[in-house]
């Protein structure tokens, strides 16, 4: 299984709990271009034309022929970015013919659709956390002590909900973004709550009816993936089971380590 971190950016170490599933199941991991142990690109900053959803399906297809994986079935896992990411290499690389199931989680199937759930969470902060995202937004101004504080409330809330905080998986993506935040702030924008970047208007609805083989959906309760930013994959999708693990977030995959782990296994091995 081809796993697919997400960010952009973020590495592959905090998905290091997917080691779980090994030697069942045997798992490729890489840093997407850009950031960690791949090639950095710092001169290419604000440059949206060249950081493109294109960019990172063609290095999969690079990656998959490199490793001679185009002449046989494998299956690939996504996680946020890396489940959007997913979905536009599964709908239209001629490499996607090998492909076997697809399991994406904690992810969105459109900007619109995600703005809308993280909007809701948003209004759920204490009003003095909301008021200085607001302030940040208006100002922009992403590195005052106020707007990093209230940042951590809401990561600490929907981010991962595991003690002390931060646990490492978290830690291991937070300090990669501080390295280098040149794909993520291109794309993405300063934080998950603010999308400024070139993925502000991106959907992948068009193109899911494309995907054929069985797909796995998995989300958290407390995740900011919330349902709405995953029903279009339902909707669209021909082969899908949906679960929605209760008490986890966007890092499910350490909130609920085990349960996470068994439906991705069963889901696999079936």
């Amino acid at each position: 299984m081809i796993v697919l971190h997400g960010g952009p950016g973020a590495c592959h170490d905090y998905l290091l709990p997917l080691t779980d599933l090994s030697p069942s199941i045997p798992l490729i991991f890489y840093d997407q271009i850009g950031n960690g142990r791949s090639t950095h690109l710092r001169e290419k900053a604000g440059d949206e034309e060249f950081w493109s959803v294109k960019l990172f399906q063609d290095e999969l297809d690079n990656l998959i022929s490199h490793l001679g994986l185009h002449g046989r079935t494998f299956d690939v896992y996504g996680h946020s970015w890396g489940g959007m990411l997913a979905v536009e290499w599964a709908a239209a690389s001629p490499y996607s013919a090998n492909l076997r199931r697809l399991v994406i989680t904690n992810s969105l199937a459109s900007m619109d659709a995600w703005r809308i759930g993280i909007a809701v969470l948003r209004k759920k902060l204490p009003e003095d956390v909301q008021g200085a995202i607001d302030l940040a937004e208006k100002e922009g101004d992403f590195e005052s002590p106020e707007y990093e504080a209230a940042i951590e409330v809401f990561y600490k809330r929907h981010l991962c909900l595991a003690r002390p905080w931060p646990p490492e998986e978290v830690q291991a993506a937070l300090n990669w973004f501080a390295k280098d935040p040149t794909t993520y702030g291109t794309m993405y924008g300063p934080s998950e709550l603010t999308i400024t970047g070139s993925l502000r208007n991106w959907t992948s609805v068009p193109i899911l009816s494309k995907i054929k083989v069985a797909t796995l959906l998995i989300n958290g309760t407390e995740d900011e993936a919330q349902d709405v930013a995953m029903q279009p994959f339902f909707d669209h999708i021909e082969k899908v089971k949906w679960i929605t693990l209760d008490n986890a977030s966007h890092f499910a995959h350490v909130d609920q380590r085990e349960k996470y782990m068994e439906h991705i296994r069963a889901f696999l091995l079936m």
